[in-house]
């Protein structure tokens, strides 16, 4: 498909056809005061493992959702009176927050990885304002660009990177700001800033009236939600690249291997939708109480294999 048919004005009519593209389980690249976001329903898992195959991501990152009310958030996360007075005061704008979820729905496990937290922001872009509200989910939007290329500014350096892996591409111009947002994790007693970007380390300790720590990738304060070895860890011991599971392990197959098991996370083989049913899958089977033990299949290193491997590996660890 050529790229005119690709990137869309701004009218009401394009605006409509794309929130109905992100109910459907679209991609849709929007521009916000950052960079230009690859957006889907934060609650769809298979349009959010999209996502990740769009962009060659190599593991399940945790991804910002962008929500367009603030009275939304505290439905969604848990806040306190220095979060919503972050909030009152930053939003819409390029700050984002990590906060412990409240809502745990299973299909808002791969947006975020898996942890009990939620990162969300509300972005500073009538247009992505206007998507968010119309589509009514929240929307998860990493910068729309394949991983380790330039962020991109215009739709056309959307257009450039990801081409027809896009549904379709609001062109909202260049972005005002052009780096990415300030990432804080508002989870413990500190402030501490995960990513620096578009808010400066000097303008929140301005407000907060009190120090804002720095993350530099220790894992017990990680610079990025999901850094730590023993993550996504079930309460069962879990045992990888499985064949044959022994009697008291409660089995999770991957394509044929597996097709009488109790849990599939593709029969066909599809690493898309194996990654869409990859943390609702480790929950059930931590759920369960008729194993005292979990063991999966072998996931090829393809497509969005490496990422998923990557999470379970992680999940299997033991410290």
């Amino acid at each position: 498909m050529s790229e005119i048919s690709r990137i869309f004005p701004i009218t009401p009519n394009t605006l409509l056809q794309a929130a109905k593209t992100i109910q459907a389980g679209g991609l849709v690249a929007m521009p916000t005061e950052t960079v230009y976001g690859l957006g889907a329903d934060a609650y769809n898992a298979t349009a959010v493992a999209r996502i990740f195959e769009a962009k060659n991501r190599p593991s399940f990152n945790p991804l910002i959702s962008h929500i367009a009310d603030l009275n939304f958030l505290p439905d969604y996360a848990e806040t306190d009176e220095r979060v919503m007075a972050l909030a009152r005061h930053f939003w819409p704008g390029p700050l984002t927050f990590v906060l412990r979820r409240k809502d745990f729905s299973s299909s808002l496990d791969l947006a975020c990885a898996g942890l009990p937290t939620v990162t969300v922001r509300m972005p500073n872009h009538p247009v992505a304002l206007d998507l968010i509200r119309t589509a009514g989910t929240p929307i998860v939007a990493p910068s729309a660009n394949r991983s380790q290329s330039i962020s991109p500014t215009t739709a056309r350096h959307v257009w450039d990177s990801l081409g027809d892996r896009v549904d379709m591409i609001l062109d909202g111009g260049a972005c005002s700001v052009g780096v990415e947002s300030t990432i804080i994790d508002l989870t413990g007693t500190h402030v501490v800033m995960l990513r620096p970007g578009g808010i400066a380390k000097e303008e929140l300790e301005t407000f907060l009236n009190e120090p804002v720590l720095l993350s530099h990738g220790n894992p017990d304060l990680p610079s990025s939600p999901g850094q730590m070895l023993k993550h996504y860890a079930p309460s069962h011991p879990l045992r990888i690249n499985v064949t044959q599971p022994m009697p008291d392990e409660f089995f999770i197959g991957f394509g044929t291997i597996g097709q009488g098991a109790p849990l599939n996370l593709s029969p066909t083989g599809d690493t898309r939708e194996a990654a869409a049913n990859l943390f609702a899958y480790l929950h059930r089977a931590d759920e369960q109480t008729d194993f005292p033990k979990i063991a999966m299949a072998p996931i090829p290193d393809t497509g969005l294999g490496l990422a998923i491997n990557d999470r379970i590996r992680r999940a299997a660890y033991r410290s």
